[in-house]
This record gives structure tokens, C-alpha cells and sequence, in this order.
């Protein structure tokens, strides 16, 4: 199993941070893939599930996530339910440090296909999803912290 953590401080409010963590149209900036089942835009959810296509490497790629565990405004958790992994699990912490919001994000995996599978997870996934993280917190941070999260999340939020 392959595991990547990081961490980044936001200055802005937990609930907005959670919430555009939570955010259809911002996950989809990230990863560059489209929902094409299940919740389409909004918010997820306890329970939702989501069917992501997109290209990755030159190769169609589909991933089902399954929000598994949400506790509004402290964690939630996806893990795949269809897709190239043999196992997907990532997980969203939040929580109060002074003035800022601090989210950690662990995102754990396992690979088919034995050594093969391990050797691609290593040299090629592992540092590929840490970047997809790292925009991902970049992004998120850019967002909080200006009027863009109104795009976002409306007056639901502030």
C-alpha cells in the first residue's frame, strides 16, 4: 500500500474550507476529469457516489467515489468503488490552528498486477498524485481566501 499526506493553512473559516473541499465543480478543476453519474454539481455528501471519465496518461480512465464517512465540518472520506486501483482511499481533515484552517489529506492505495503494479504505483503514481494534491491545496487556498468561494458555495457559507 501507497500512502501520500500532506498539509496546507488557510485563512479563512473551517465550514468554507470543508465545503469547498466538498465542491464538484473545484474537484473537477483538479483532476481534469468530469462527473458523467450520480451527483453532477454541487456538494457531496454522506453516501453520494460519482462516476468520474477523463483522459490520464493517453488512456480513458473511469473512477466511482463513494463518500464513505462525513463528518461536516471535520473529515470526510471518498474511496473508489469502481476503477484502476485495486484499492482507493482518501481522506479529508480539518481543523482549527489559531486564525487558520489546517487540512490534511491522506490518500492511500494499492495497485493490481503484483510487482508490475507496484513498480508504476511507485515511479509514476506516487508522485503524480502528490502533485494532484498539491494544485489541489493550491486551488483550495486561492479560493477560501478570496470572494471566489461565493462562486462556489453562494451565501451558504461564510
Amino acid at each position: 500500500m501507497y500512502t501520500i499526506s500532506d498539509t496546507v493553512h488557510i485563512d479563512a473559516p473551517l465550514d468554507r474550507c470543508f465545503l469547498l473541499s466538498t465542491s464538484i465543480d473545484l474537484v473537477a478543476r483538479t483532476l481534469e476529469m468530469r462527473p458523467v453519474s450520480g451527483k453532477l454539481t454541487g456538494l457531496v455528501e454522506a453516501g453520494d457516489q460519482l462516476v468520474w471519465r477523463g483522459w490520464k496518461f493517453g488512456l480513458p480512465q473511469l473512477h466511482e467515489s463513494i463518500i464513505t464517512a462525513y463528518d461536516r465540518p471535520n473529515f470526510f472520506r471518498d474511496a473508489q468503488g469502481r476503477g484502476r486501483f485495486k484499492r482507493f482511499q482518501h481522506d479529508h481533515s480539518f481543523s482549527r490552528v489559531g486564525n487558520y484552517t489546517l487540512l490534511h489529506d491522506k490518500i492511500r492505495f494499492v495497485l493490481p498486477f503484483g510487482f508490475a503494479g507496484s513498480l508504476v504505483a511507485k515511479y509514476i503514481l506516487v508522485p503524480y498524485i502528490a502533485g494532484v494534491l498539491q494544485r489541489r491545496f493550491q486551488l483550495l487556498k486561492r479560493v477560501a481566501e478570496s470572494d471566489e468561494w461565493q462562486k462556489y458555495l453562494g451565501k451558504e457559507c461564510v
